[in-house]
């Protein structure tokens, strides 16, 4: 079944929020000072954003 436009923009704002907010806790542990923490907050971040990039590329959302 084949999602409407609506449905493909809302599930690409559910994703970008995901991805801006474990980017944003990332970003926050390293300026706390906590860098390993922070390095491994920025790899689930990285998939979470490469997932969205890739989610808008498919379907014909501009950046």
């Amino acid at each position: 079944m084949t999602q409407t436009r609506t449905d493909v923009l809302n599930e690409s704002k559910k994703k970008g929020i995901a991805a801006g907010a474990v980017t944003a806790v990332s970003v926050t542990a390293a300026v706390a000072g906590a860098p390993f923490l922070a390095t491994v907050a920025a790899v689930p971040a990285a998939v979470l954003a490469y997932r969205w990039w890739k989610h808008r590329a498919e379907n014909g959302i501009k950046f």
